[in-house]
């Protein structure tokens, strides 16, 4: 449903890939590891179809993220490497 972000590892801008089959509800959150959400990308309906979202990090800290993405019947969680 969704891919890798790439770049990864990035500085500070990365995009995120995913696909929609049906139409859906979609969350796209990133996450510091103990668990905060630092940025909320995309929180709304989608049609079926293709998309991206840029997640730009300049205003955090190099480590790991975790993303989330989250449809009426997916939910799915990777990481990513913000090195600046």
């Amino acid at each position: 449903m969704y891919l890798q972000n790439y770049p990864n590892p990035f500085n500070p801008i990365t995009v995120i890939n995913y696909s929609i089959p049906e139409a859906s509800y979609v969350e796209l959150k990133v996450y510091d590891i103990p668990g905060n959400e630092v940025a909320n990308l995309v929180s709304e309906e989608k049609t079926p179809g293709n998309y991206n979202a840029v997640y730009d990090a300049s205003l955090f800290a190099s480590g790991v993220y975790i993303y989330t993405l989250k449809t009426n019947n997916f939910f799915q969680t990777k990481k990513m490497m913000l090195i600046k």
